[in-house]
């Protein structure tokens, strides 16, 4: 299967006590089979969710959903998979299209 190529940062931008944030920063690199941005715009073309978190949930779900098939075999995965299945086929379903993410 081939595997695009994709560096995840992620930025601390606020305390929640309106205090001073830290300067940290999370940074890795990925691979996924499906293209990440594209899902991102079919999840905003919905229009039931807001542009970041369209963005927070395909992105979320695709790292999420790559790391369940690379680890198919890990007994964490097995009681969740077929919820996070269903919930896929719920959302496809609900999208009108497919947005090819598995």
């Amino acid at each position: 299967m081939k595997q695009q190529r994709y560096r995840v940062t992620l930025e601390h931008l606020s305390e929640p006590t309106g205090g001073p944030t830290s300067s940290r920063t999370l940074q890795f690199e990925v691979a996924n089979h499906d293209d990440m941005f594209a899902i991102v715009e079919r999840l905003r073309g919905r229009g039931d969710l807001g542009p970041d978190v369209a963005a927070a949930l395909g992105v979320g779900l695709k790292l999420f959903g790559e790391v369940m098939l690379e680890e198919h075999a890990n007994p964490l995965f097995s009681t969740f998979k077929p919820h996070f299945l269903q919930f896929m086929k719920q959302l496809k379903k609900d999208a009108g299209e497919s947005l090819a993410i598995s």
